[in-house]
């Protein structure tokens, strides 16, 4: 591997990839895709310096951030590495934007998922590997 190699995955994994959620009962799968940011992407870099922000931002003058807090933050940071996806509602497309990215993340199962895969650097390797 050379430096440019190296340099290349952050970019690749910037482009995102699909993720189709699956019933948490019977595995099968939802038709609900989200394409994620890999862990090593630019977008996961950025999430990341943001939850620091806002976890220090949650503070309060003791320091402490309650685990209500830090959840929410936690949420936050991941809905950062959803960069499109296909969700609808009555057969319409919910509009992709952090408020419904969050509502959706608030499912545990979907959460579960969707941290799951954002942190498996494997889900982000090029389709030639």
């Amino acid at each position: 591997m050379e430096l440019s190699d190296a340099l290349n995955i952050a970019t690749d994994q910037d482009r995102g990839r699909e993720l189709e959620l699956v019933h948490p009962y019977t595995g099968e799968p939802t038709g609900m895709k989200l394409w994620m940011a890999g862990p090593d992407s630019d977008t996961a870099r950025r999430a990341a310096l943001a939850l620091s922000d806002e976890l220090a931002d949650m503070a309060d003058d003791q320091g402490r951030v309650t685990a209500e807090q830090r959840e929410k933050a936690r949420l936050n940071a991941l809905a950062k590495h959803v960069l499109r996806w296909e969700v609808s509602e009555d057969g319409k497309p919910v509009p992709l934007n952090q408020k419904n990215v969050l509502t959706l993340l608030k499912v545990q199962w979907v959460q579960e998922q969707a941290d799951a895969f954002a942190g498996d650097r494997r889900n982000f390797a090029p389709e030639a590997a």
